[in-house]
Parts: C-alpha cells; structure tokens; sequence
C-alpha cells in the first residue's frame, strides 16, 4: 500500500452518494522509446462506494491504469479526477493494495498497519486508537506482535488490505491482491473483502483476472480490450448487497454472466494473437 503526504490544503467537500468518486477520461499512456501503446483513449467512471471490477487479457493495461488513477505515474494524454479534483501526484485520500503483499518484514503487523498513518504524519494518540480497530477489523487480534514471516499468505494480504483502511481512504485501488494465493484462501479472502466494505464501504477499482472473482465482488465489470486497453463493455452485475459469494456460484445470473465475459476475453485474446 502506498500513501501520499499530507499537505496543508483544505480538503473538497465529502462526495456525494451515487456521484462520480473517480472520473477517468480518455487516458492515454505509451511506454518506451517505440511508444508501445499500453493504454488509448481509456474512460472509465466509478460512483461512491461503488465496487468496479476491472478485467481483461494479459497486457492490457489493468495495472497502468491504476497506478495513473494512483498518481504513481502521469498519462500522456487524458485526465483522473478524484472527488471533482484532478489528480497530479499520490493523494492521501487514496491507498492501494498490491497482488505481492509489500508487507515491511523487519516489522510487525501492528507497526506495518500503522506504516501509511505515520507517513501522512498522524498524531501518535490517532495512530494507538486506529491500529487495534483494523487489526480487528480484518480479523488478526492475537497477532499484533508477529512479523510478517510468522503469517501465511492470507494473513500477510490481510495485513496489507487492513493498512490500506487505517488511512480511511476515499477510494481503494486493489491491484489482483489474491492473485498470488491458494486457491481456497482466495475464497476466504473475497468472503472477508465483502464482510469489511459491508462495514467500511469505500469506491474500489478492484483489477482481477478471475472472471468468477469479478462477479462475485463486482457491482460492475469493466472489460478491456487488448493493449492498448480501452474500455470494451461496461457489464452491469445486477446482485443486490449483501452478497454471500457461496449463494452467487450457485446463481443462474453468475454462469451466464461468466459465460459472456469469458466470451468476450477470447475474442480479444484470439484477435490479438492473429487466429
């Protein structure tokens, strides 16, 4: 997770629910001194509290996208705007989670959780109070002491995600965060995701590669081309929330909604590699 600097200027007003929280307009990025085209004329807009899910082939430009919309890198052409403000550089309103966990290993999970809070220069006393309550939160009590090596997998990712909230942020960029675990614990981990935006609601531009994950957590999916990556199909998931992911399998709305993604992805991956 990665946090911004505090600066001294007065914060936007809160948003509106059923706004915009994040605008994405017509980005373009190349990369290189050929210009390889990672991204063209990309849009995208994501109400409050909304739950997007970002999907597409291998190299498409999930993952630039967003670290444009985290202000890690800057758009060749095109704009973000957060909250009605655009974005020039990483914001502390926003934190990302990414798919290898960053966990800081020399430090325990109450010191990593408490990492981004420190960096944005919180008071001491706001650190103590927020640090139990998202060790809590994502269900770690007992474990406040240990370092990341003592953790499995899932434990570690829920460190990175309960360090991303402690900084409250308006919207959470979640880059394949259980991408990179067991099959079982990714289970568990979409489970505990619900169960914490259920408490917490925040936006989420959530980039996956697992269809059956997207719709599980998805209000919307949003489905990219290959590279450059622009906005396909925008495909709305129609659940209503809460959402049990068990009882969303068993769905007659989640095979057909995972038969027409997946659809579309091979015609993309196909067309891409000439067949």
């Amino acid at each position: 997770m990665r946090s911004g600097g505090r600066t001294g200027t007065v914060p936007p007003p809160g948003p509106t629910v059923g706004a915009s929280m994040v605008v994405i307009d017509q980005i373009t990025k190349n990369f290189g001194r050929a210009g390889t085209a990672a991204l063209s004329s990309c849009s995208l807009d994501v109400p409050v509290n909304e739950i997007l899910c970002v999907i597409g082939p291998s190299g498409c430009g999930k993952t630039t996208l967003l670290r444009i919309v985290d202000g890690l890198i800057p758009a060749d052409e095109g704009r973000v705007l957060i909250n009605g403000t655009e974005v020039t550089a990483p914001r502390p309103d926003v934190a990302m989670v990414f798919q290898h966990f960053g966990l800081l290993p020399w430090k325990t999970v109450q010191d990593n959780v408490a990492y981004g809070l420190r960096v944005q220069g919180r008071a001491e006393r706001e650190i103590a109070d927020a640090v139990p309550r998202y060790v809590d939160l994502i269900g770690l009590r007992g474990f406040e002491r240990s370092y990341p090596y003592q953790l499995s997998g899932g434990m570690q990712q829920r460190v990175g995600l309960a360090r991303a909230l402690a900084v409250n942020p308006m919207v959470l960029l979640m880059d394949e965060p259980f991408g990179s675990l067991d099959a079982q614990t990714r289970e568990l981990m979409q489970e505990e995701l619900l169960r914490v935006w259920r408490s917490q609601p925040k936006t989420m531009l959530f980039v996956t590669h697992s269809i059956g994950e997207a719709v599980i957590l998805g209000d919307r999916v949003a489905l990219m081309t290959r590279r450059p990556g622009r906005v396909k199909e925008i495909i709305e998931v129609g659940m209503s929330r809460p959402r049990d992911p068990e009882t969303v399998r068993r769905s007659a709305r989640y095979l057909e909604l995972r038969e027409h993604i997946w659809h579309q992805l091979k015609v993309e991956v196909l067309e891409g590699d000439g067949s």
